[in-house]
């Protein structure tokens, strides 16, 4: 199988040919609109939690759909747009609609141009992934590609809260596809694609004892806080193969005169294998089965959120893909191992029907901080590689 694979990519990357130069100036062409319509959207505040803002951006870019030809529906501000085409293979496109900042956030980081970068809250994650899928789409049907049987957009609100309202939705319509191009930023110093993304679990400790006044009867109760301390010395260097967890949160006690009755952790869970959380729930507790503190109960679960994305063989050919693509242009194009942040590719290639892969955005730094930007020479070769994928997509057997 890694003969086959490592035949692919070698096949893949020497199929690299000269530049399709129509492509590349209508993308160059579109640069400035591009540019115009990520001012747009990055004047439209949309953190997470901000309904009204993400509605905005929702609206705006609804209209924008519609006005591409694309029949377009709406549910919990999760919008997708489909377009059909007369090709045989199924194409999907995924960039997000939140951020991570709060509103008023513009008043201290307003949106700006500085030479070749350009600065606002949310600009690189992920309002570049918008405006890139809009833009893109725009492009090729002015040049009248339609080699596909449909070509679907999703934008959704809540990828920066873990897609909890989104996620089955993007998992279902993935399921349905060939490809799946996803349109978060990728690095600035070096552009690339990437090929793996954390999973994120959330893990509950919950330590019940016993009662009592701490200044007389002290040693009658069972001390759930003492306890709790105990089990998260013994799990937090706990190694399972896929699996990452940091306890991040605790609690316990009501006043301070009494002895507590229950204590609770919260840990952050990162996921690099499919089964990892699995192993990891069962390590857990085996690890808290035998208590410090007589008499004291210490329960483990793992609620899971977003899966892990790992591209496949078949996403690593066509990763290879892409950057004979660049090269085309004369661009390297970097194969990210993988990142400790989520992604929805990962919930795009739950079912492992579709290829996957991640980071078509524009080039950008300092995501979820002060100074987020993008590059505008980025802007472009990005629009010309998701282009060219496209097409790939469209005419492979």
């Amino acid at each position: 199988m890694k003969k086959l694979l490592m035949a692919a990519l070698i096949s893949a990357a020497a199929a690299a040919s000269a530049a399709d130069h129509g492509l590349l100036d209508a993308a160059r062409g579109q640069q400035e609109p591009l540019l115009a319509t990520l001012k747009d959207l990055v004047l439209m505040e949309s953190g997470s939690s901000d309904t009204a803002g993400v509605t905005r951006v929702a609206d705006y870019s609804e209209k924008r759909l519609k006005a591409l030809g694309a029949a377009v529906e709406r549910r919990d501000n999760i919008l997708t747009g489909r377009f059909t085409g007369k090709g045989r293979k199924r194409i999907m496109l995924i960039a997000h609609m939140d951020t991570v900042y709060q509103p008023g956030i513009l008043a201290s980081q307003p949106y700006r141009v500085d030479g070749n970068r350009v600065y606002g809250p949310g600009i690189a994650d992920d309002k570049s992934g918008v405006a890139l899928i809009l833009h893109t789409v725009e492009m090729l049907h002015a040049r009248g590609w339609r080699d596909y049987a449909q070509l679907t957009v999703i934008f959704n609100p809540d990828e920066e809260i873990g897609s909890r309202v989104s996620g089955e939705w993007i998992a279902t319509q993935g399921a349905q596809h060939d490809f799946v191009f996803s349109c978060e930023p990728n690095g600035a110093q070096l552009e690339g694609i990437l090929m793996s993304a954390s999973g994120i679990a959330t893990a509950n400790m919950t330590v019940q004892g016993r009662a009592s006044h701490a200044g007389v009867s002290a040693k009658t109760g069972r001390n759930a806080l003492v306890e709790l301390s105990h089990q998260i010395m013994q799990t937090k260097d706990i190694e399972v193969p896929g699996a990452q967890l940091n306890w991040t949160r605790a609690n316990a006690g009501l006043v301070t005169n009494q002895i507590p009755a229950s204590a609770t952790a919260l840990g952050d869970v990162r996921l690099s294998a499919a089964d990892g959380l699995t192993r990891l729930q069962q390590a857990l507790r085996d690890k808290v089965a035998t208590p410090l503190v007589p008499d004291t109960v210490t329960t483990i679960d793992i609620e899971p959120g977003r899966p892990p994305f790992i591209a496949s063989e078949a996403a690593r050919a066509w990763a290879a893909k892409a950057q004979a693509i660049y090269g085309e242009i004369d661009r390297k194009l970097a194969l990210y191992p993988g990142t400790g942040g989520g992604t929805d590719a990962g919930y795009a290639g739950r079912s492992g029907k579709a290829i996957v892969l991640e980071a078509f955005g524009l080039a950008g730094d300092g995501v979820h901080a002060k100074d987020e930007y993008i590059t505008i020479d980025s802007v472009a070769p990005r629009l010309y590689l998701l282009s060219r994928m496209m097409q790939e997509a469209g005419a492979s057997q």
